[in-house]
């Protein structure tokens, strides 16, 4: 790989002695990884079903290496969520962000999903996760994503940061910014980088996130913690950024991100290779020693680079901490109330035969359940629309009322397990019946359900819907999401 001079250079200036055995990384392939989905299934469960070659990887407790010679994406596993493919350090911000169940999370900068899937699987359907990324075409991968992974609390927007801290100032518990970068820990996985860096540079970047985690901070709970990643290696990027957030804010202290000893060997995860944050590089205070860089040369994955930041608690914000409600300004949110009659008698009749809708009397009163333009949403707790910003999807996208009609959707299907719905057609992922469904076919299957929906699965992990005529399937798969 012929690497920039200027940027050969740098490096040399920075890792000194070491940089000729990181100039060696360059000769070893990039490592593989995919990570499991812990809302659908547990890492140990994962490892006892796989038909692909696993090596945990040490710092991700629900994270493995696969053989790059397998084709993960090419299996029905991957359609019915089980797990994400992702780069090995690229899971370790999400894994190091400490959610609580109960928070109210934002992703600021998140598409593709990577890291708001395993933010939404940590949360275990509670509190909200809103997952925002600036460019619509991006953001609509991210929504597939999310729905593969059945997170039923997720608000996915399409916003500028400088408009989502006019709407949520002080709002949220947790906040990732995995921030764009010059991407130079990625030079040998995606060579074509390279080309992006000599183009923009490192000023350029720089500049994006300053603007993003000082809105970032703005919306941050006091006591609430951001983490901040990149997948570079430049010290004006890294440190630089943290240093300059910490000179604009005060109330923000960067805090040691990895886990206690305890919960090391709780997890069975070891950090070894790890190296710290560089404060001499930037002429930055000492507290950034507590940042961590991944370097390809220490650990088996590429270059990242990650910082926790606290917000000071002050005396007016102690005991408004309550994670089910939160407030916009003065503007306390409360549930917004569909009446009843609103829902078509298929539709209420179909959701009270799945066992998390079986209150949905309770749901409705609640305001959990948004009725707009004939499509129905299950939404966070103590969630409320709101007017002017780009919204994909606010909750769970149920189902769509269709003359009086109701046709269940895919993320419906995908935030399901088989114990929720009684009428399943389950079929091998061994079996071409998988591929079949997944590529939108008719099926004709052997079974003594009564007629009508059925909740397709593959091993018993749901992948959409069909409706049952007789003995033929007739396949209710999104097209746009079909096995090509």
């Amino acid at each position: 790989m012929n690497l920039p001079k200027q940027f050969e250079d740098k490096m040399k200036r920075l890792l000194g002695d070491e940089y000729k055995e990181y100039l060696q990384c360059y000769h070893k392939p990039h490592f593989s990884g995919i990570r499991v989905n812990t809302l659908k299934i547990s890492p140990e469960e994962f490892e006892h079903l796989s038909p692909f070659s696993l090596k945990r990887i040490p710092w991700i407790y629900n994270g493995y290496y696969y053989d790059p010679d397998q084709q993960p994406a090419r299996h029905p596993y991957y359609y019915a969520g089980l797990y994400y493919i992702q780069e090995p350090s690229a899971m370790t911000p999400a894994s190091l962000l400490p959610i609580e169940e109960g928070d109210m999370v934002l992703d600021i900068c998140a598409a593709p999903g990577g890291k708001s899937t395993e933010l939404g699987a940590r949360l275990n359907t509670t509190g909200m996760l809103v997952s925002n990324d600036i460019s619509n075409s991006r953001a609509k991968a991210l929504l597939k994503n999310i729905e593969l992974f059945g997170i039923r609390n997720a608000l996915v927007l399409s916003e500028a940061p400088n408009k989502l801290a006019d709407y949520f100032p002080e709002v949220f518990d947790k906040i990732l910014v995995d921030a764009p970068c010059s991407g130079e820990g990625m030079f040998r996985k995606t060579p074509s980088i390279i080309k992006n860096w000599e183009q923009y540079g490192v000023e350029y970047y720089n500049k994006l996130q300053k603007e993003i985690i000082l809105f970032a901070a703005k919306m941050l709970k006091p006591g609430g913690k951001i983490l901040y990643s990149t997948c570079t290696f430049s010290p004006e990027e890294n440190e630089g950024t943290i240093a300059y957030l910490l000179k604009e804010c005060p109330d923000m202290h960067v805090i040691d991100a990895l886990p206690s000893m305890e919960e090391r060997k709780r997890l069975g995860i070891s950090f070894d290779g790890f190296d710290s944050g560089k404060p001499e590089w930037v002429d930055g205070p000492d507290e950034l020693k507590h940042c961590i860089r991944l370097w390809p040369h220490k650990i088996d994955g590429e270059g990242h680079f990650i910082a926790l930041l606290q917000k000071d608690y002050d005396g007016s914000s102690i005991g408004n901490t309550n994670k089910q409600t939160f407030t916009y300004g003065d503007y306390r949110i409360k549930g917004r109330s569909i009446s009843n009659n609103s829902l078509s008698d298929e539709a209420k009749e179909f959701l009270t035969d799945i066992k998390i809708f079986s209150q949905l009397d309770n749901l409705i009163d609640e305001g959990r359940i948004l009725i707009q333009n004939d499509r129905v949403y299950l939404v966070p707790e103590n969630y409320e629309e709101k007017k002017g910003l780009r919204t994909l999807r606010q909750g769970l996208f149920l189902g769509e009322m269709k003359k009086k009609r109701f046709q269940p959707s895919k993320a419906l299907a995908s935030s399901l397990s088989s114990r929720d719905y009684e009428a399943i057609i389950n079929v091998s992922s061994k079996d071409t019946e998988a591929i079949s469904y997944l590529k939108c076919e008719t099926l004709t299957v052997d079974t003594d359900n009564p007629n009508g929906w059925q909740l397709v699965s593959v091993d018993g992990y749901p992948l959409g819907w069909g409706k049952l005529t007789n003995k033929t399937l007739k396949n209710m798969y999104l097209p746009g999401w079909r096995w090509m």
